[in-house]
């Protein structure tokens, strides 16, 4: 693991206490429109090259699910000036290559030996002005069914692995962006054709639509005239607007599905505030609060004293237009799943009738901060972190301001948000029982409805 970048530099508050880390981003925009941010840190001769395109599985119309992520496959198979395997040209210089897909967005990210800038530089840019010329149907065709067993390894034949799947479908509705998830549906992936693989390219895949940001040992007067020589000209096309779905409704719902596992898992699933919106960093606090070690409020009484649970997990899952607050638990050998949802409300109840103690925030507080400084030491990492401050704030320096919604919480700020969002008359509660796998992906039907529907 690498030691902290020597380019950080640290302000401290007013009482000389509170560290908050300064990372230099320089932003600036192409003519095509191409929003360019630079890092610059020579700590390490090493940099890494990202490009984001705003397009994600929420911005897949309906029938053409899992696009975003299969284009993200078809990015590694070559383009117009270097028609073959993306990797080869960096496997002899050990760079490390990759590409994620989530709901919100697609990135492409290289860490290169610094003295090879140019190569991740142009092969980005040559996939993103000339993908097309080189895509036939024999490359569709194949990475189709790689992204098909991808769906089956990572959802169908993983246990409890198509839970996410049911919960997309249960809080949102038809049509909704986050209705379903990046892997899309086995029968769209089948029905893509190349024609509309190379429309859905060409509305999303343009400077426009994209970022690239530069973190690392670079002079930034120098990858400013690459970056020209090898985008700038690249034509523009249109910034494709972010989905705009009315906000989802609150519900109660209770969905059983069955899957070849040993014992029942419980999720317990609700809306809450949009990924920087008011309340998202108190809840991420909260989660630590109720799951986050042996004493806390949830492992403590399910796990350990009571033992009905073999464990229990809580997360605030951020997203762009909408988030979800998720606690799971799985049952202890021989315990039903009606005993571990009784045991499992009542030990919320108890934990949400008091604000979390001074000493469960500090905790708190402190294990987002280790997750946050992780982030931002790598060089891979950290482009990550800014090209997603610019997606969901317009502003790739953003790194303050976020730690900040974390140093800034209070006890009473933390209960204020669990009251708004956790409660347990209009839960989404996915019960995944012993039995026989189930792969189906028809919409969620309800064993019991308590509130509104959406």
């Amino acid at each position: 693991m690498n030691c902290l970048p020597l380019v950080l530099s640290v302000a401290l508050g007013a009482a000389g206490t509170s560290a908050v880390p300064q990372i230099p981003v320089e932003q600036y925009q192409l003519k095509n429109g191409l929003t360019v941010l630079l890092s610059e840190d020579h700590s390490l001769p090493v940099t890494s090259v990202e490009v984001l395109y705003l397009v994600g599985s929420g911005h897949e119309r309906p029938g053409r699910t899992g696009f975003a992520h299969l284009f993200e496959h078809l990015m590694f198979q070559g383009s117009k000036n270097f028609d073959h395997e993306y990797f080869k040209p960096y496997e002899p210089i050990g760079a490390a290559v990759n590409g994620t897909t989530s709901s919100d967005r697609t990135n492409f990210f290289e860490t290169v030996p610094s003295n090879y800038l140019k190569t991740p530089l142009f092969m980005e840019a040559d996939r993103m002005q000339n993908l097309l010329p080189a895509l036939t149907q024999e490359k569709l065709d194949n990475q189709r069914e790689v992204v098909r067993n991808e769906r089956r390894q990572r959802y169908e034949n993983t246990p409890y692995g198509m839970a996410f799947w049911y919960l997309g479908e249960a809080l949102y509705p038809q049509g909704h962006p986050y209705h379903h998830t990046p892997i899309g549906s086995h029968a769209d992936l089948a029905a893509a054709n190349l024609d509309d693989v190379k429309q859905f390219f060409q509305q999303y895949y343009v400077p426009s639509n994209a970022a690239l940001t530069l973190v690392g040992d670079f002079q930034s007067a120098d990858a400013k005239e690459l970056i020209e020589h090898y985008f700038g000209s690249i034509p523009a096309g249109t910034r494709s607007p972010r989905p705009s779905p009315p906000p989802p409704v609150p519900r109660a719902l209770h969905v059983q599905k069955t899957d070849d596992v040993p014992l029942p898992r419980i999720f317990l699933a609700w809306h809450s505030p949009a990924l920087f919106a008011a309340g998202d960093a108190e809840l991420d606090l909260l989660a630590s609060v109720l799951a986050q070690g042996k004493t806390s409020r949830l492992y403590l009484p399910l796990v350990y004293d009571k033992k009905i649970a073999k464990d229990v997990n809580v997360f605030q899952m951020s997203q762009a237009l909408s988030s979800v607050f998720i606690v799971d638990a799985t049952a202890a050998p021989g315990q039903t799943v009606d005993a571990l949802y009784a045991e499992l409300t009542k030990a919320l109840t108890k934990a949400l009738a008091t604000p979390p103690s001074a000493a469960e925030l500090a905790r708190a507080v402190a294990n987002y901060k280790k997750g946050f400084y992780e982030r931002i030491e790598g060089v891979q990492s950290r482009a990550s972190t800014i090209s997603a401050y610019f997606l969901h704030t317009g502003k790739g320096d953003y790194l303050q301001q976020d730690l900040a919604r974390y140093l800034e919480a209070t006890p009473e700020k933390v209960l204020q948000a669990a009251k708004q969002v956790i409660q347990l008359d209009k839960a989404v509660r996915l019960d995944i029982l012993p039995g026989q796998k189930q792969t189906d992906v028809t919409p969620a039907q309800p064993s019991a409805v308590k509130g509104g529907a959406q």
